[in-house]
């Protein structure tokens, strides 16, 4: 019987191989050659992908918890503005 498991990488190896696909390799190649599938790898490269925002590199991983943190900044807003 196969049993399903998930493998974790460190954020080295995830650098690791972000890198080695910005200087050309494909995700096929790293996948065959270094195990993850494609799926996990093209995340990793979406979210150290630099995004401009106001002249300012960010990546996607930094937008998504500034989006996180403005959800929870505007939610205690909307208690506080019920309280008062």
């Amino acid at each position: 019987m196969d049993y399903l498991y998930s493998v974790r990488y460190s954020q080295d190896v995830k650098g690791f191989l972000v890198k080695l696909h910005q200087e050309g390799r494909s995700l096929k190649s790293l996948a065959e050659g270094f195990g993850p599938s494609n799926d996990p790898m093209d995340i990793w490269v979406k979210q150290a992908t630099p995004i401009l925002i106001k002249g300012q590199s960010k990546t996607l991983k930094y937008v998504k918890q500034l989006e996180k943190r403005l959800t929870i900044l505007e939610e205690e807003n909307e208690i506080l503005s019920r309280i008062a």
